[in-house]
């Protein structure tokens, strides 16, 4: 490995524009990746947040007692499925609604608004057959009113993040399948180089293997300095954007380590392919 490893340092010191021309192409080709897991970041980002909204409401019926309405409460917060119950009193009701419908105060003048029982699900448990379920089983107490939790609107909202997870998988794949593509070309570049070499090489015995170890590690040392680069790149975009358009999320410390490992990855396939595939015709 340390003679592998030594070949692919000497192959950059005998070629270092091709070789610098191979990291730039490759931390372009990342740096699209880059700023689509940005995006798609963002993007679920913001459903979690509107997600995070998900709640069902449970009126509770005139004349039930404060102790019918905690010992619920607490049935219902130890449900699996349940983040928190709080109960909202009458009161409470109206001044949240003159606050979030304050060109509508008139309409609550009157203070008909009920007492209700706001009920949060746990991460994980917002899809709509759960949301449905639980509030069936709130439906079955008897202090219960009506039960409302916007239905259309946490099925509309499950629907856009499952097309946005698909769209995510494949466009990422997609832009993965280019950076492969790109990084075996410029290895194809090297070996087309050394053509004179790896025929010298194997007059002396060498096996493809051998001849091949220099070429995977070129690959892998490339698309890590590519995807350093890339994620420079990627954060300076981040840095303008959140500057003097919105505020964005930018990646955290694990995903800048697995988009770095990414890039070595990358290059580690790409090298493969195309090493596999040219050294029958060198």
């Amino acid at each position: 490995m340390s003679l592998a490893t030594r070949e692919a340092f000497n192959g950059f010191k005998r070629s270092p524009v091709l070789s610098l021309l191979s990291i730039t192409t490759i931390a372009f080709s990342l740096y699209a990746f880059g700023l689509f897991g940005l995006v798609a970041l963002n993007i679920r980002s913001a459903l979690a947040q509107v997600e995070d909204r998900v709640e069902i409401r449970a009126f509770v019926a005139d004349g039930t007692s404060a102790e019918a309405t905690s010992a619920a409460a607490g049935d219902i917060g130890a449900f699996p499925e349940v983040q928190s119950v709080t109960f909202v009193t009458s009161e409470q009701a109206l001044v949240r609604a003159r606050k979030e419908l304050g060109e509508f105060s008139d309409v609550f003048e009157a203070g008909i608004l009920p007492a209700s029982l706001d009920v949060r699900l746990k991460p994980g448990f917002r899809d709509p057959n759960t949301v449905k379920a639980v509030a069936e089983r709130l439906k079955s107490y008897d202090f219960t009113d009506d039960v409302r939790y916007g239905e259309e609107w946490v099925q509309k909202l499950y629907r856009i993040r499952n097309i946005a997870t698909l769209a995510g998988l494949v466009l990422g794949f997609a832009f993965a399948g280019v950076a492969v593509i790109i990084i075996g070309s410029t290895i194809r570049m090297s070996v087309l180089a050394r053509a004179r070499e790896i025929s010298i090489m194997r007059l002396v015995g060498a096996t493809d293997g051998f001849i091949r170890s220099p070429f995977l590690i070129d690959g892998a040392v490339k698309g890590t300095f590519g995807g350093i680069l890339a994620l420079l790149l990627t954060w300076v975009s981040y840095s303008l954007i959140t500057r003097f358009v919105i505020t964005a999320q930018f990646f955290d410390v694990r995903l800048v380590v697995l988009g770095v490992l990414a890039g070595a990855v990358l290059g580690l396939v790409g090298s493969a392919l195309s090493v596999s595939r040219h050294l029958r015709s060198v």
